[in-house]
């Protein structure tokens, strides 16, 4: 299959900061292709170079065969880029921006119209495109800016948080957007903080840490590699106020974590742990609600291979 994107030991180096250190990796053509990593871990750099903002000091970076440095005309011209901070204007409507931004991409005037009709009903706007974009909430916005980087009919699609700061219908409509694109044949290049996002929408994903790629595979076979982070997760009908120094002491149980009304039990061992938190129950007069055995979530993969940890500040209401 052909490449969409391929990488041969692109290196960035600031001083004696190495903030991209010889990465290879290859997107397939058509596929969603996520891009984790801690802040301050490369993903800014790699993507700057790979859409030709910034020279590698050392490598080369392929957009479908085109040398983004010695065929950046070409390389350019196939691709979309929209940026974490939607950059429409304003004060000009739907319109007027996608119009803009044809003509930035030299789109001939006819082919702008049509093409600014088919995106705007795609996006489910043609309804207010003559609205000033002041108007629209920040959803809006932000299809409105993927949008514009498509006027140019782009191959491929660098999409960076998508959906940060979105309520839950906007994230949803953006998501499915971003598929149904994607069945039609675009490749996306997607960087994101939301794991859960990545885990729903990415074929294959890579984790850069410190500058390195650690890891590339599908979400599914990421997860699988850590099976031993399994976890129990009950909820109880009532309660008492021992409840979580209680399950902290049961047998089996390495962690105990509060989700909403529900606890979470990591193990190595379910059968054994749900056989202990059953007999529990029973001797403490307990009714168990709800009861689930959960395999690791990508955001397991991502504290393991990056060695990064969760922590919690916690503050009283009116505390400053």
């Amino acid at each position: 299959m052909e490449s969409a994107i391929k990488t041969n030991n692109l290196t960035k180096i600031y001083g004696k900061l190495v903030a991209v250190d010889h990465i290879n990796f290859e997107v397939k053509k058509g596929e969603i292709f996520g891009f984790l990593g801690p802040n301050g871990a490369g993903k800014t750099t790699t993507t700057r170079m790979l859409i030709g903002i910034s020279r590698p000091t050392e490598g080369t970076a392929k957009i479908l065969g085109y040398d983004i440095l010695k065929q950046s005309v070409q390389a350019k011209e196939l691709m979309g880029i929209v940026p974490d901070v939607s950059n429409v204007y304003s004060d000009l409507s739907a319109w007027d921006n996608l119009s803009f931004s044809g003509r930035l991409y030299d789109v001939p005037k006819v082919e702008r119209k049509k093409r600014a009709e088919e995106l705007l009903q795609l996006f489910g706007l043609f309804d207010r495109r003559k609205e000033t974009v002041d108007n629209f909430s920040k959803g809006m916005k932000r299809r409105l800016c993927i949008a514009m980087a498509l006027m140019n009919k782009s191959s491929v699609l660098f999409l960076d948080e998508p959906t940060t700061g979105l309520d839950v219908q906007s994230s949803l409509i953006i998501r499915n957007l971003v598929k149904k694109l994607n069945s039609e044949g675009l490749t996306v290049f997607v960087t994101t903080h939301n794991m859960e996002e990545a885990n729903q929408m990415c074929d294959r994903i890579a984790i850069i840490n410190k500058g390195k790629i650690v890891a590339i595979d599908t979400p599914e076979t990421l997860k699988s590699t850590i099976k031993k982070l399994q976890a129990v997760e009950v909820s109880f009908a009532k309660t008492k106020n021992s409840i979580f120094s209680d399950l902290e002491k049961i047998p089996f149980t390495k962690e105990v974590t509060k989700r909403g009304d529900k606890y979470q039990l990591s193990t190595e061992d379910v059968p054994k742990l749900l056989s202990e938190l059953w007999n529990y129950a029973l001797s403490n007069h307990l009714t168990i609600n709800t009861i689930n055995t959960i395999g690791p979530s990508l955001e397991d993969v991502f504290v393991e291979i990056t060695g990064i940890t969760h922590q919690v500040n916690q503050k009283t209401c009116g505390s400053k």
